[in-house]
């Protein structure tokens, strides 16, 4: 049944970013939330609105969690519940930049148990039940790198402007241990990419929201990696931090995260 899921979730999150896909650079008008990089557009909510539509095809009694609107704002811990960001990365959406994920996740008594990343503008769509990760049909797993210093990481999320000097000390961290840093401004791509082996490593100190964070950890884990909270314990929604990993140096992933607050 979590393959059934896992189909419902491609199909979804694919209905979803074409209809995000259709506004991609074309002048959308950009609306504030919370503050000045808190941004929504109607594509987000119009996108949302189709990725449900096809999650209720099948599963009309289910619960959904999204970003935006008036759905659940947090995973339940019991009974079988959808997890949407219509569009992760809206900062780049309405920068034109192409790195911006559709994300559905299906979720059972507070647990994973399938996940789609869709990336329209990149042409990639990540896919995850139980049986490994498929990145547009093929599997994919971590990264096999093991040396550090042959590490590329990622400080993902976002720090408010009071907390600058956490994303400063986020990034000193990994370029004082790795060979290089990365930053995307997407937590689902990502995410995704650690799954594919494309980078090995992705930290925060901060609490991530679930429609940010739940299907691309996963895939992580899906495809061999390893994703805790700060502390080094498993990583579940609403925990401090995310240390993510191709569990080849996680020790050393998790060191750099420690020190954001140190």
């Amino acid at each position: 049944m979590d393959e059934d899921r896992a189909s419902v979730a491609e199909r979804a999150a694919i209905a979803g970013s074409e209809v995000a896909f259709e506004a991609f650079r074309t002048g959308i008008d950009v609306e504030i939330k919370s503050g000045k990089t808190d941004v929504v557009t109607q594509a987000d909510r119009d996108a949302q609105r189709r990725v449900i539509e096809v999650i209720r095809e099948s599963h009309p009694e289910d619960a959904i969690v999204g970003e935006e609107e008036d759905e659940l704002k947090e995973v339940p811990d019991t009974g079988a519940a959808w997890v949407v960001d219509p569009i992760d990365g809206t900062n780049n959406f309405v920068r034109d930049v192409q790195i911006w994920a559709t994300s559905v996740a299906a979720v059972k008594d507070g647990e994973a148990v399938a996940a789609a990343n869709v990336l329209p503008a990149l042409g990639d769509t990540y896919v995850a039940g139980d049986g490994g990760v498929m990145r547009n049909g093929d599997p994919v797993s971590v990264s096999h790198r093991s040396d550090p210093e042959t590490f590329a990481v990622v400080p993902t999320i976002w720090w408010g402007f009071d907390e600058r000097d956490q994303y400063a000390a986020a990034c000193e961290a990994i370029v004082e241990r790795f060979a290089d840093m990365r930053r995307y401004g997407c937590a689902q791509a990502t995410l995704s990419m650690v799954a594919s082996g494309q980078i090995e490593g992705a930290i925060t100190n901060v609490t991530v929201n679930a429609w940010d964070s739940v299907a691309g950890v996963h895939l992580i884990r899906q495809a061999g990696g390893v994703v805790t909270d700060v502390h080094g314990d498993r990583w579940e929604p609403g925990c401090d931090g995310l240390v993510a990993s191709n569990g080849e140096a996680h020790d050393v992933v998790l060191e750099a995260a420690r020190e954001i607050e140190e």
